[in-house]
């Protein structure tokens, strides 16, 4: 059985669900639709923590395994992709989910543990900038971001200039942001590839490393605007007005196909889970793993998640081979 924390919105949690319940009768080793574990007898815990952005994919794997592994019992919590490592290097955790790679302390915080990792790529990702949709901001340039989340002396968004999509002025509204709090993958990946410094950013804004506050908040305030990982968006889209983005070659939005050719620019990633070489050695973990590597589409569907293309599939099926 799998417990539950930090679920998505009910309404999104309803949906995966429902998927997961189309996708577990399903059979085909292309990933298109979810194969059934051949492990039924499997028993024991798997412990999960890390990334909010991974959660969802988290929760549709171990939700999709226990259709044929009810005696797992799964946990998956949402600490932030750097609050996962740290408890995954304390060998708390069994699998740490992560938007950005394992950094160099981390790495060096694993090793201090004698904790042994193997990655694999689960998905894809795009960061989303949104605002409330009475806020009216179509498309803003990567200057522009930078510029909004790096310097707390712009107070209005009319000082940013245009509308990077309409031409016309920016609202004359005071800023009102909602973004990840500092242990989380997306804002040391938001804050290097936007503000140009990992870490770098204004102070002045509502910060939750729980995606759903931010959805909340953003979705509450009027002149609410915000970033956070693409599937929070896609569950959440009805209540959300989604900002494209100029990188230099034009406005373009989030969306599976510019988030899959990295059109989406530079805001589209992988996302990834850590198992431990400990943990890959007890059946469960290992059988939970190569379900995901075996069932990553329909996973990522049920997710409302990128999935991988088959290039990157395959490397994660070979990473995880040569980590079990």
């Amino acid at each position: 059985m799998i417990s539950r924390k930090g679920l998505p919105a009910a309404a999104a949690a309803a949906t995966v669900l429902a998927a997961l319940v189309i996708a577990a009768c399903g059979n085909d080793d292309d990933g298109g639709e979810a194969t059934a574990s051949s492990g039924s007898d499997l028993s024991g815990s798997i412990a999960i923590d890390g990334s909010s952005t991974v959660e969802p994919f988290a929760q549709a794997a171990a939700e999709l395994f226990n259709q044929e592994n009810p005696d797992v019992n799964i946990t998956v919590g949402a600490a932030g992709t750097s609050g996962g490592f740290e408890k995954f290097c304390a060998g708390e955790i069994d699998i740490s989910d992560a938007s950005r790679p394992i950094d160099p302390e981390e790495e060096k915080a694993c090793k201090q543990g004698g904790v042994e990792w193997t990655e694999v790529q689960v998905a894809n990702d795009g960061i989303s900038v949104v605002t409330n949709p009475e806020l009216e901001i179509s498309c803003l340039t990567t200057e522009q971001l930078a510029q909004l989340w790096s310097d707390d002396s712009v107070k209005k968004y009319s000082e940013l200039g245009e509308d990077a999509g309409t031409g016309e002025p920016l609202p004359d509204t005071e800023v009102s942001l909602y973004g990840p709090g500092t242990d989380s993958g997306t804002f040391e990946y938001f804050t290097e590839e936007i503000n140009g410094e990992d870490g770098v950013s204004r102070k002045g804004y509502q910060a939750s490393e729980d995606d759903n506050v931010l959805v909340q908040g953003v979705s509450g305030d009027a002149a609410g605007l915000g970033y956070f990982g693409f599937s929070y968006y896609e569950q959440n889209a009805d209540s959300l007005n989604l900002v494209a983005v100029d990188a230099g070659d034009g406005c373009v939005a989030p969306s599976p196909e510019t988030i899959a050719d990295g059109s989406y620019a530079p805001l589209s990633r992988p996302i990834f889970m850590y198992p431990s070489a400990a943990a890959l050695e007890r059946p469960e973990v290992e059988a939970f793993m190569q379900f995901v590597v075996d069932n990553y589409d329909a996973i990522a569907e049920a997710a409302l998640i990128v999935p991988m293309d088959e290039s990157q599939a395959q490397e994660s099926a070979q990473a995880l081979a040569g980590g079990a």
